[in-house]
């Protein structure tokens, strides 16, 4: 067992929501919390809910704990667990008691507890899965302190995931995936979850209520990786149509999802109507106000997939579709939640900037819910806010949030770890928000995060002046990467104070390796202010040139905008790749000394000796090499074209086969870790399909999202191609590798024969090579192979020997 030396985390926190907040939004929030405990299982239910997840996670000890639910008057008015030693003394008895407001928070208290007195580790399975050999046997667990550990939420909410997270991440999910994602939640102490799967389920009978056919509705939903945007209204039909067989499975689904977080004690979060409507309605209900929205990232305008129906919050119709949605989900799921998502201007300005306008429709929105379920309260991400800025000045801000009554909108500050709205927004302009991390776009593969910020962002932003922050929240794109961020994110949702992240960075590499190694403790010191540590206010969107290959013309650039003596990179003054003034070249986002990351690859491979066979460090040793690679194929990449410019054939050869090789041996370095397959994703998509048409759609969605995503022309790629680029063996040796090869072979022609680099044939070449890919049905191993530290360390030998 680990000696973490703990007293540091035994922490009694007695405080009120927020100390600071102003007086009508605790008021506000408190009434809506009371009504949402209404909805919550007896406690009994919730006690056992709680022992079933016990027994998936450690069922050996289910006889070590018990668990008991306790009011919040015995927390201080607010959400507790509480964790003491068991009285009875016995060899039969348990050893351990952990209460708790609602299951959530004895789950928390459970996780807390392995972490902290145990020093074990839970994550994702893909980021390693858990560590639980520190965990002592059955009656040997160690006692905490005489008192116990009571700690209480300084914020009632602790929210999770995105819109978009369903189609990156969940949408190939079945029961068994969501019942591990479900448990997750819970031990993190997520208690408000978003939950849309099945919706169009819903969609369906409701508009068919309204004489809206099937058929009808083949061109109105999105194919299933791409429900989120057909969803928000930014295409239709795309990858569809949606099969009977789809809408069924995702119904029973959904109920499956509520009915274990409910157990739980989360509060769901349901979608309602923002106005998107299948194009039929227009000859149904011809005086209706329904307009067409412009084009959202198709190549040309294509009609078949864009430009989709809203149908205007002012019109009466809009009100009575909206409350038909709530009123129908209510009638599936019983009355479950208050709260409802509503993304209304998503990417989509309103028509005109007039404050009285935007105020009719946020009112509109709002009534539209209302009239189905009185207490009904908006949720509404932010994003809105920060990515169309332009737009949402103060006046049109302050007309949309208090369009509703107060309390009754709570608004996701969705990208507070970087761009933080409530500083420059007098906290929503007194609306209740959720300080949120986004942190991740497009489920794209990258180690990156703003650890220092997460550590203290929530604590500066809920004891800020008049603070109306409610809770914490997670809203990435995409899941299952970077456990150290979304180990902490959550930890926030139950800390008082700020955290001393080099001390809990030195705790976390024990928990998650399962003991003390002096090099992986160093290395995470220097991941800390690295890789963990970025500063530049960037997203961060993976834009490595091996998996978002430059569209880019070197003969028409490379002389009016590209010197090799001009860029400034990290690997040699440590500042930025490219500089906008200085060159058209797209920049990958480089926010470390890649020597530092390199020194710290080494540490992870020294660590070896004492951490083989350990699944976490296999991951995260995968992970570090992989990213180190990539940051120096951006260097090799730069070569290249650095080679063409002084027409160096020989240099431009051997640069153009570094790039290849580098490619090449991350696969198979992916190749070794289970969790870095291309073919777990395909396969878990054709799996849901029940008959040959649907596993052919479904694999050609899943091929589409991670690739080229949206429409082309025979010269013209997706304007969102490799927005959810992965790192996953089989798609770096067969698409990314194919696609710069194409590329340098036409490159070394121009120069081999003197003539112009001709970028449209490159391009005629590669989108058909992608479109019969997407179209192909190779089988990609699902399995690992290989020995994933020997080809680390092989690689750092072969390519940084020398650092």
């Amino acid at each position: 067992m680990l000696n973490l030396n703990i007293s540091f985390l035994i922490v009694l926190l007695l405080v009120p929501i927020s100390s600071s907040s102003s007086s009508s939004s605790v008021e506000a929030i408190e009434g809506v919390i009371k009504r949402l405990d209404t909805h919550k299982p007896s406690p009994l239910s919730q006690e056992s809910a709680a022992k079933a997840l016990l027994k998936r996670l450690l069922p050996t000890h289910l006889p070590s704990f018990e668990f008991k639910i306790i009011s919040k008057d015995a927390c201080g008015g607010n959400s507790c667990f509480w964790i003491t030693n068991y009285k009875n003394t016995s060899n039969k008895s348990p050893q351990i008691l952990i209460k708790g407001t609602t299951a959530v928070e004895i789950a928390s208290g459970l996780h807390w507890y392995i972490k902290y007195s145990c020093g074990a580790h839970v994550s994702w399975d893909k980021t390693g899965g858990s560590q639980i050999s520190s965990i002592p046997p059955p009656a040997n667990l160690p006692p905490v302190v005489k008192e116990g550990i009571l700690i209480q939420r300084p914020v009632p909410w602790n929210y999770y995931q995105n819109v978009v997270t369903s189609s990156y991440s969940y949408v190939w999910w079945d029961w068994e995936r969501w019942e591990k994602e479900i448990d997750w939640m819970a031990l993190q102490g997520i208690n408000l979850p978003l939950a849309f799967t099945g919706q169009e389920s819903i969609w369906q009978k409701v508009f068919m209520d309204f004489n809206i056919s099937a058929h009808d509705l083949n061109n109105f939903f999105g194919g299933p990786a791409f429900l989120a945007w057909a969803r928000m209204g930014n295409l239709h039909a795309w990858g569809g149509p949606l099969c009977q067989n789809w809408l069924d499975q995702q119904l029973i689904l959904q109920k499956q999802i509520l009915s274990r977080m409910i157990e739980l004690g989360m509060t769901p979060v349901l979608p309602s109507f923002s106005g998107n409507v299948p194009a039929a309605l227009r000859s149904i209900f011809p005086t209706a106000n329904i307009t067409r929205l412009g084009d959202w990232n198709t190549v040309n305008g294509n009609p078949r997939w864009c430009c989709t129906y809203l149908l205007d919050p002012s019109d009466p119709l809009f009100i009575q579709i909206g409350e038909a949605f709530i009123k129908k989900q209510i009638k599936e799921y019983g009355d479950v939640t208050d709260i409802y998502n509503c993304d209304t201007f998503n990417e989509n300005s309103p028509p005109t900037s007039d404050p009285t306008y935007i105020s009719t429709l946020g009112s509109a929105v709002y009534e539209a819910m209302s009239k189905a379920n009185k207490n009904a309260v908006w949720l509404m991400q932010g994003w809105l806010f920060y990515s169309d800025s332009s737009f949402w000045k103060p006046p049109q801000m302050k007309a949309l949030l208090h369009s509703v009554p107060f309390g009754k909108m709570i608004v996701l500050d969705l990208f507070a770890d970087v761009k933080p709205v409530w500083e420059s927004s007098s906290q929503f302009y007194n609306t209740p928000y959720v300080w949120c991390m986004l942190h991740n776009f497009g489920g794209n593969l990258e180690m990156y995060g703003v650890l220092d910020t997460l550590a203290s962002g929530p604590i500066v932003a809920r004891v800020s002046e008049n603070s109306t922050m409610v809770g914490v929240g997670m809203c990435m794109e995409g899941i299952e990467h970077n456990p150290v961020v979304y180990e902490l994110m959550p930890e926030m949702a139950y800390r008082k104070d700020k955290v001393n992240v080099e001390e809990w960075l030195r705790i976390y590499s024990r928990r998650r390796y399962g003991k003390a190694v002096k090099q992986a403790e160093s290395a995470w010191e220097i991941l800390h202010q690295t890789i963990y540590n970025c500063s530049d206010g960037i997203a961060d969107h993976n834009t490595d040139y091996i998996v978002k290959f430059p569209d880019w013309d070197p003969y028409l650039n490379i002389y009016s905008s590209f010197s090799k003596q001009k860029i400034i990179t990290m690997y040699s003054n440590r500042r930025s790749m490219l500089t906008e003034s200085e060159s058209t070249l797209p920049q990958p986002h480089m926010w470390y000394p890649a020597n530092d990351a390199i020194d710290a690859l080494k540490l992870f491979i020294d660590a070896g000796e004492d951490l083989d066979g350990s699944l976490t460090y296999r991951y995260d040793l995968v992970d570090l090499t992989r990213q180190v690679l990539s940051k120096l194929a951006n260097e090799v990449y730069l070569d290249v074209l650095s080679a063409f410019q002084h027409k160096d054939l020989e240099a431009l050869e051997s640069h153009c086969q570094k790039f290849e090789q580098i490619i090449t041996d991350i696969d198979e370095l992916l190749a070794s870790d289970d969790n870095f397959l291309l073919g777990t994703w395909l396969e878990s998509a054709k799996k849901l399909a029940l008959t040959p048409s649907e596993k052919r759609q479904y694999e050609w969605n899943a091929r589409t999202q991670v690739t080229m995503w949206y429409d082309t022309t025979k010269t013209n790629q997706s304007q969102l191609h490799d927005y959810a680029n992965k790192f996953w063996s089989g798609l770096l040796l067969d698409y990314y590798l194919p696609r710069a090869s194409m590329y340098f072979n036409r490159l070394l022609e121009s120069l081999r024969n003197n003539k112009r680099f001709e970028i449209t044939k490159w391009r005629k070449e590669w989108i058909s090579y992608s479109n019969k890919w997407q179209q192909d049905t190779k089988l990609y191993p699902v399995k690992a192979q290989g020995d994933a530290r020997a080809i680390s360390k092989s690689l750092f030998q072969k390519y940084f020997r020398n650092k």
